[in-house]
C-alpha cells in the first residue's frame, strides 16, 4: 500500500516516541478499506494527553507532549510507519440498512505494545475520507472531550471500552448548529471490526472475502478457538459470549449507549463509540438521553434486547459459511442467538451479586434484585447511590427507614446476607470494589465540557481525576456523587456530528 507523502514525519519524534506500528487490517481485500491522508489544520494545540496510555502502548509520552507531539496528534504529521487508512462497513442505523464507513476517522495502524498486545491507532475528526458521505470530515472540541472522559471512566471501572490517548485541538472551526472550535481525537481499540463490516462483506455476496474476515477475526481477537472448530459457526459463539457480558456490565452502572446501530457494535466485545451517551440517575429501564431516539428505541432497558437484534444482524451475515445447506445454517444460527439471554442474565445476576455483597447463590436472589430495582423505579430513587450506600445498619437519620416497602426489602437483604459464611466486612468489601462511588454525572460532564470550549480546563481535569478513581470511597468529594438537581429528566444528549 502506497503511504502518502503529505503529512510528514518529523525525524526527532521516529527517533524517540516508541511507535511500532503494522498494518494487518490493510491485507484484507481492498473493499474494506481506503487509503487517505489527515488533512491539515491551521494550529494544533495538545489538550489532554493520556500519560499512563502512552505508556502501556510503549510511546514516550513526554516525545507527545510537544509541538511535534501536538501536530501528529492533530493529523499534520504521521508517526513512523504509518500507513493512514479509513475502514469500510455498512450499518444498521434505527434498524434501516445503510453503506456507511469512516467518514472522519483514519487508522495510522496497529500499534504494538511492549508486551505483544496489537491495538488500533485512530484519528477521529481527522477531515474527510472517500466514505464521507459529503460530510466535513471533521468533529468539536465537546465530543471529543465527552468521548475521552467517558471512555476512560468506563476503562476504571472495568468495563470494556475503547480508549482515548489524546484530544488535540485544530484552531479551526466546525459548523453544526452553531460554529464550535474543532478538534481530533486519538482513539485506541483492539480493533474496529464491527458487526457492521460484517453487513459490508456479506451485502457483496462474496463468500471467498467473507471467510478471510471471518478468519481475520477469529486470528485477531479469539486466538484460543480450537483449529478443528467451524470457524463462522466458534466466532458467532464468542462474539455473542463477549457482548452478553459487555452489555450486562453497562446495565450494571446504569449506563445508557445512545445509539446501538450495528455499526457501534465491535465484535471484540469493546464498549464503541460514546456520541449520545450518559449515565442514569434516577433508576427508570424507560430512560433514554439521545435527542433523536424519539421513539426511546435504545433506551436503558431495551440495551439487551437490541443487542441480541444486532447480534442476529451479524449471524445472518454468516449464513453461507454456516453450513452448506441454507436450512441448516439458518438453524445454527438460530441455536446460537437463543443462548444470548441466557448469558446476559447469568453475567447480569452474578454482577447484582456483587453489588449486593453476596458470593453464595440462592434461587430467590432475582427476586430479592427485581424487588429492590421496583422500588428504586417507584421512588425514583438514584441508581449508583442507592447502591453504594447500602449497609446492614442503615443510619437512623436515612429517609429509606421512613419508606415500608425499603424496610421490609433491607430486611430480607440482612437476612441473606446472614446466610453465607462471609463476614460482614468481607461482603462490604465485595460492595465496594463493583458499586463504583463515582461515576460521571451528566451535568458535571457538561459543565467541564462548557468550561473547556471557553479555554479552561480546570474543571474536566478534576472531573477526570474523580471518575478515573470510581471506588475510591475514602475520597470526599460529595458534589461529584449528587445527581443533577432537576433529576437529570430533562437531559439531553447529541452525537457530535
Amino acid at each position: 500500500m502506497a503511504i502518502p507523502t503529505s503529512p510528514s514525519t518529523p525525524v526527532s519524534l521516529t527517533a524517540s516516541a516508541g511507535w511500532r506500528l503494522e498494518h494487518s487490517y490493510a491485507q484484507l481485500p481492498a473493499l474494506f478499506h481506503a487509503s487517505v491522508a489527515p488533512t491539515t489544520v491551521t494550529a494544533p494545540r495538545l489538550v489532554r494527553l493520556n500519560r499512563p496510555l502512552a505508556a502501556e502502548l510503549g510511546l514516550d509520552a513526554d516525545a507527545l507532549a510537544g509541538d511535534e507531539g501536538a501536530a501528529l496528534l492533530a493529523g499534520n504529521r504521521l508517526p513512523p510507519g504509518a500507513a493512514p487508512l479509513a475502514q469500510a462497513y455498512a450499518g444498521h442505523q434505527y434498524g434501516h440498512f445503510t453503506t456507511l464507513g469512516d467518514g472522519r476517522a483514519i487508522l495510522l495502524g496497529e500499534q504494538i505494545t511492549p508486551r505483544g498486545e496489537r491495538f488500533d491507532v485512530q484519528l477521529k475528526g481527522a477531515g474527510p475520507t472517500p466514505y464521507s458521505r459529503r460530510g466535513d470530515g471533521r468533529a468539536a472540541l465537546g465530543p471529543m472531550l465527552r468521548e475521552y472522559v467517558i471512555s476512560e471512566a468506563m476503562h476504571a471501572m472495568g468495563i470494556p471500552t475503547t480508549r482515548s490517548l489524546a484530544v488535540a485541538s485544530t484552531g479551526d472551526p466546525v459548523w453544526r448548529e452553531d460554529e464550535l472550535p474543532g478538534a481530533v481525537l486519538t482513539r485506541v481499540a483492539a480493533s474496529h471490526l464491527r458487526v457492521g463490516t460484517f453487513e459490508w462483506a456479506a451485502a457483496r455476496g462474496d463468500a471467498t472475502t467473507l471467510r478471510a474476515l471471518v478468519d481475520y477475526t477469529l486470528q485477531r481477537h479469539f486466538p484460543d478457538v480450537p483449529a478443528d472448530a467451524q470457524p463462522a459457526t466458534a466466532l458467532l459463539n464468542a462474539v455473542i459470549e463477549r457482548q452478553a457480558a459487555l452489555i450486562a456490565r453497562w446495565m450494571l452502572v446504569g449506563f445508557v449507549h445512545g445509539v446501538m446501530n450495528t455499526d457501534n457494535m465491535a465484535l471484540s466485545g469493546e464498549t464503541i463509540d460514546y456520541g449520545p451517551c450518559a449515565f442514569m440517575d434516577a433508576y427508570d429501564p424507560a430512560t433514554v438521553f439521545s435527542s433523536i431516539d424519539r421513539q426511546g428505541r435504545y433506551a436503558y432497558g431495551n440495551q439487551p434486547g437490541i443487542a441480541q437484534w444486532n447480534l442476529a444482524r451479524f449471524a445472518e451475515t454468516l449464513i453461507p459459511l454456516l453450513h452448506a445447506e441454507e436450512e441448516r445454517a439458518v438453524a445454527v444460527a438460530t441455536e446460537a442467538l437463543g443462548v444470548f439471554a441466557q448469558r446476559f442474565q447469568h453475567h447480569w445476576l452474578a454482577g447484582m451479586r456483587r453489588k449486593l455483597g453476596l458470593f453464595t447463590e440462592e434461587p430467590d436472589d432475582r427476586a430479592l434484585v427485581e424487588a429492590l430495582l421496583a422500588w428504586m423505579q417507584q421512588t425514583k430513587a438514584d441508581f449508583t447511590n442507592t447502591f453504594a450506600e447500602l449497609e446492614p445498619a442503615m443510619p437512623p437519620a436515612d429517609p429509606r427507614h421512613t419508606d415500608a416497602e425499603f424496610v421490609r426489602w433491607h430486611g430480607r437483604w440482612v437476612d441473606r446476607l446472614g446466610r453465607q459464611p462471609q463476614t460482614a466486612a468481607e461482603s462490604a468489601q465485595l460492595r465496594r470494589s463493583h458499586n463504583p462511588a463515582f461515576i460521571p454525572r451528566n451535568h458535571l460532564v457538561e459543565d467541564a465540557l462548557a468550561s473547556a470550549e471557553k479555554g479552561d480546563l480546570n474543571p474536566m481535569e478534576q472531573l477526570l481525576q474523580i471518575v478515573t478513581a470510581p471506588y475510591d470511597y475514602e475520597r470526599v468529594a460529595r458534589d461529584y456523587r449528587a445527581p443533577a438537581p432537576d433529576g437529570g429528566e430533562r437531559y439531553r444528549t447529541f452525537c457530535g456530528t
